[in-house]
Parts: C-alpha cells; structure tokens; sequence
C-alpha cells in the first residue's frame, strides 16, 4: 500500500475510534462495557498514528498520538497515556516544534507525578534542545537544562546540564552564575580519577568569566584554583590565562593576540572560547579590529 493508501485508512480508523469514545459515553454502555470500547479507540488511534507516521504526515500522527494518551489517561493507565504523550511530541518534533513542547511537558507531568524523574529530565533535555535549533529561544532552554539538572541531581548527566547552562549564561552575560556552575563542576570532577582532566577546562572557563568582569577577580580566581587543584598550575590553560592577565595589564594587544594565537595553535578555539576571548581583548585600550589571530 503505498503512502496516501495509509494515510486514508489512518484517517477511517481515527473516525473509527472517535464512534468508538462517543459510543462509551451512552448510558447503557457506560453499564456495559464502555471501558472496552475506549481501549479499542485508544488502538486505533494508535494504529492510525503509526500509519500517518509511515505516510509521514507528522502533525496528523502528533493529534493521533495525542489522543491515544488522553484516553489512557481516561482508563487511568498512567504509564501508557505517557509514552504516548512522548510518541506525539517525536511526531510532532518534525512539523510543529511548539505543539511538540507541549505533548513533552505533558508526559513530564505524569512521570513526576509517578515520582519517575530520571525520564522526566531525559524530556526536559528534548524540550531544551527543541528551544536551542527551532524555536531559538535560550532563556527557556536554560530553564529546562536547570530542570532537568535538578532532576539528576549528583548523576553525571547533572554536570552535563549544567554546563550548557553555563556556557548560554555567559554569553548572556551572565557572568556571577557561569562562574558558580563552573566552579561547583570543577570541584565535583577534580577528585574523579575518570573526570579530573576536564576540571582545568572548567577552572579556565570560570577564570575566563571572572577576567571579563574584573581583571583582579581574575587573578585571585586564578589563585584560589591553582591552590585547589595543584594540577591546573602546569595546565596551557593556565599557563595562557596568565600570559593573558599579564598582556592586560600592560595594555599591550600584540601580546595578548600572540598568546591567543598560540594556544589555538595547539587546541583550537571553539565558538564560546573565541567569544570570551573577544570581549576580554575589547577591554584592552587601544584594541583596534576586534579580531584574535
């Protein structure tokens, strides 16, 4: 059967299922039976879900979904009205990112209801993600990381949420909560013999953060790590936030540019760094065409 011969016995099997609902609500089928029909309809709203989704017609798939779950709900099967919740929001993702966000917030809701907040988290990442690429809004993607941190509260995924809200509060110039994630990250990995490497990276980010702000939290930031994690000292990270200090202190851009340089000679720059970087060296008198290398 090919695509449109799916999509038109998806579309007989919804009204189908609609007979179904409206049929349980009568009297006597309330006495006897109704329950059954209203598991039937959930089938066939699921069935025909499928289909649209083999049809590729992701919206109607989504409203297929979506119905399915509240009739779970109905029969109280909390777990199912759930997944398919989370079935309509993947449908949806592809067509109608906010009516996506609303099916996810949905099946959130029952999951901690049911005191599950490991898959809720795993959602709130979905929904974060689905506000960083479609919808572009990064106030809400940081509130559903924060969320989804909280909900792993001391798992490993907990830091990984963190961090991406660390890296979009900075570049909003929130520098005073970068900074306290970065530092809690740092000092929650530097005693793991699997996570100690990437401490430095946070120590140097935070340091970064601290230098836009002000130059003398930058050194006393710097201090303070260096006393905490002996191993961030011999680090090109720390190495490079010192030549860093030192070029901003004398004014002296060249010198800046050159230590920059270098450094991304050897690990190259990601976007967040080459940001950071900018807005240190705009401060610096005298900076003249905005650029590192």
């Amino acid at each position: 059967m090919d695509n449109t011969g799916k999509e038109r016995e998806a579309v007989q099997l919804m009204a189908e299922a609609e007979k179904r609902v409206k049929g349980s609500h009568s009297f006597l089928r309330g006495l006897f039976g109704g329950n059954t029909r209203v598991e039937e309809a959930c089938e066939m709203y699921t069935r025909a879900a499928n289909m649209f989704k083999i049809a590729k017609n992701w919206s109607a798939a989504g409203n297929a979904f979506c119905q399915a779950a509240k009739l779970h709900m109905q029969l109280q099967s909390k777990h199912d009205s759930a997944t398919s919740f989370v079935d309509a929001g993947n449908a949806y993702k592809k067509a109608d990112p906010q009516e996506a966000i609303n099916c996810l917030n949905a099946a959130i809701d029952i999951y901690t209801d049911m005191g599950r907040f490991t898959i809720a988290a795993k959602h709130h990442i979905t929904i974060a993600e689905i506000y960083e690429a479609e919808l572009v809004d990064i106030e809400k993607a940081i509130a559903h990381y924060e969320q989804a941190a909280d909900y792993y509260k001391g798992e490993d995924s907990a830091n990984k949420c963190l961090l991406k809200v660390a890296a979009y509060a900075a570049q909003l110039e929130q520098y005073q909560k970068a900074i306290e994630i970065y530092e809690q990250v740092g000092t929650n990995t530097m005693d793991n013999p699997l996570l100690k490497y990437s401490a430095k990276e946070y120590f140097f980010k935070a340091a970064l953060c601290h230098f836009i702000v002000d130059e003398l939290n930058a050194k006393l930031a710097l201090e303070k790590y260096e006393e905490m994690f002996p191993a961030f000292t011999d680090s090109r990270e720390c190495k490079l936030l010192k030549k860093l200090l030192e070029a901003h202190e004398e004014q002296n851009c060249e010198a800046y540019t050159e230590a920059v340089k270098e450094f991304d000679s050897i690990s190259r720059l990601d976007q967040w760094l080459t940001t950071m970087l900018l807005r240190i060296k705009k401060s610096i008198q005298g900076e003249g065409d905005g650029d590192l290398k």
